[in-house]
């Protein structure tokens, strides 16, 4: 499916994990391109997070009083990661060339205990794109909702990027947040910084700004998410991509910095920009 407004145009595939395969503006790769006839939701473009986002450790954690366990969700990786709905089936409610809406529903089970609606909404203008994700909680039960979106940008053609947080997880080996730091213990993102620094591969910064500036050759780009208060920046050394992720709470929250409660019926919204500067 491809959607398309002036400069930008995007294909996405509903049926494995709601995701986006391609973004480009005049033609140049924004984020990184899903391999052809690849249905790997790591090997993506972008795909959305609920109702957790990155890793809860062992896949254990309290809740309401109840001890809950959750088996690991992908064969690479040793903890539950990123919730269901990035490897479940999404359905098109609606759609025109520039906007699409997509929904998907989670009955409760061993993958997670409560159940819950989503609803993603995908629109194309001549700024870029702008991704809305919504989470209702359609148990009889309280349940802890988190949401992300995990966009992969292409990095050929990135000199720098920049943006304000007041603080930092550091992860360990198995990238479960152990210390929290200043925001520079890193490296210094206020101002434009390279993607070459050491020891720069997958932490979580907190007390965010909401917005990363990314300086592209061929034109600069901003990430934006008004009133997220994480930014999960994972970048592998040698890669061809980086990921900067908007999320509403830290890797393992439930076990650290539990979110809200999202009671029966309620809802969760979560919006993510990405345009031209």
């Amino acid at each position: 499916m491809r959607l398309a407004s002036g400069d930008w145009a995007l294909t996405l595939d509903p049926s494995a994990g709601g995701l986006i395969r391609t973004l480009t503006r005049r033609g140049a790769d924004i984020l990184r391109p899903m391999p052809e006839g690849s249905e790997d939701s790591l090997e993506s473009a972008c795909f959305p997070l609920a109702p957790y986002a990155n890793r809860i450790a062992h896949g254990r954690f309290d809740w309401g009083g109840e001890t809950f366990s959750l088996t690991p969700n992908h064969p690479a990786i040793a903890h539950p990661i990123h919730g269901t709905s990035w490897l479940g089936e999404w359905m098109v409610r609606d759609s025109r060339e520039d906007t699409v809406t997509l929904v998907h529903a989670h009955k409760a089970n061993m993958d997670w205990p409560w159940s819950f609606a989503l609803t993603q909404t995908l629109h194309l203008s001549a700024q870029g794109l702008t991704a809305r994700l919504q989470i209702t909680n359609t148990d009889t039960r309280a349940m802890p909702a988190s949401l992300g979106f995990h966009p992969w940008f292409a990095r050929a053609d990135v000199t720098a990027i920049s943006f304000a947080a007041k603080g930092l997880w550091l992860g360990d080996a198995e990238m479960l947040p152990t210390e929290h730091t200043a925001p520079d213990a890193l490296g210094d993102w206020s101002t434009p910084a390279p993607l070459d620094l050491p020891h720069l591969i997958d932490n979580c910064y907190t007390g965010w700004n909401g917005a990363v500036r990314i300086a592209r050759r061929d034109g600069d780009l901003v990430l934006e998410s008004a009133g997220t208060p994480y930014l999960h920046l994972f970048v592998p050394q040698g890669a061809d991509f980086f990921c900067a992720e908007p999320q509403t709470t830290m890797p393992d929250a439930v076990n650290r910095d539990a979110p809200a409660p999202l009671e029966p019926g309620a809802t969760r919204t979560l919006e993510m920009t990405i345009r031209s500067a």
